[in-house]
């Protein structure tokens, strides 16, 4: 992602909405392979971007060492938000030490004491948030050989939602990991129900609770992760920093059925089940060291926006038969 004014579900989920944003408000460029993400996705974002939306997308592999060398030779690059699974190594060679990397609240694995703050001992439990864990470990690393490096590291809690038009939204391959991607296929049914993975943990109503933030929102903590890296004003020496994006607030996973159901006017079936490696509740802690973000949207809006989108998209970016 450029500035020229100075899990597979990410890529094609979160990637997205942050894209249109920066796009627009900061005439920013995406570079993709599309290996699991969508050319409709793409054209999409280009229009909800307006004007600043031509020449904005080029299809590079960050394996391709030649084709980004060349990439970044043609733009000159402020700052980076890097949301793929593989790490770039040419940015600095090119002038380039902004970095915003999109991490998990994943990592906190199972916290003892919520609400998490960014000082919550790391114990990632599952694959991802190792992965997430391991990536943040290699930019500390890169910092510390290089100080002139400064990297953001943004700890997403859980995004759900969809862009208010309806016009990008998730369209995760497979059967979903997450619940409101689950939630939305039952209600146009492509499923027959909703398992809800533990139903008797020490929680208000026995099901998991989560801080779930507005992918809209989450797509401004990115516009203002890039602004604190480039503030020429700012007294705070950046060096390798963790922020946690959410909203400070828990929503059970009834609860978060039940305000989908009252904007979708659908009936979701519940069968009971249960996973390893899930948290029984994890959110933020509201007032930390976090992004100066002040989230416009509650689970009322998440759903209303989520239900937007699967109704005019009810196979995502494809059709019935891609699926």
């Amino acid at each position: 992602m450029s500035n020229n004014s100075g899990d597979r579900r990410s890529r094609l989920y979160r990637k997205p909405h942050c894209v249109a944003a920066a796009v627009r408000r900061i005439h920013g460029v995406v570079a993709d392979n599309l290996d699991n993400s969508s050319a409709v996705a793409i054209k999409r974002v280009q229009e909800l971007a307006g004007e600043f939306g031509k020449n904005s997308f080029r299809q590079v592999d960050l394996r391709d060492r030649s084709a980004l060398e060349k990439f970044f030779s043609e733009i000159k690059f402020d700052a980076v938000i890097h949301f793929a699974g593989l790490k770039a190594v040419v940015m600095a060679s090119h002038g380039c030490k902004n970095l915003v990397f999109s991490s998990s609240a994943t990592v906190y694995g199972w916290p003892k004491e919520v609400p998490c703050t960014e000082e919550t001992p790391l114990a990632a439990v599952n694959p991802y948030g190792r992965t997430k864990l391991f990536i943040e470990e290699i930019c500390r690393g890169v910092h510390r050989s290089d100080p002139e490096w400064k990297i953001i590291l943004l700890r997403y809690f859980n995004p759900v939602g969809a862009h208010p038009s309806g016009h990008i939204g998730e369209d995760p391959r497979g059967i979903p990991n997450n619940l409101m991607p689950f939630v939305q296929q039952v209600a146009v049914g492509r499923r027959p129900a909703l398992t809800v993975f533990g139903n008797d943990y020490s929680t208000k109503d026995g099901t998991g609770v989560r801080d779930y933030i507005h992918v809209v929102d989450l797509a401004d903590g990115h516009i203002a992760a890039l602004r604190k890296l480039s503030d020429p004003n700012s007294t705070a020496v950046i060096g390798c920093e963790v922020y946690n994006l959410g909203t400070g607030k828990g929503t059970s996973v009834l609860e978060m059925v039940t305000a989908f159901e009252k904007a979708s006017g659908k009936k979701i079936p519940i069968v009971a089940g249960r996973r390893p490696g899930d948290a029984e509740s994890c959110m933020l802690q509201k007032g930390g060291a976090g992004i100066e973000l002040e989230g416009k949207y509650g689970i009322e809006e998440m759903c209303r926006d989520q239900w937007n989108w699967a109704s005019k998209n009810p196979y995502g970016y494809g059709s019935p038969e891609s699926n």
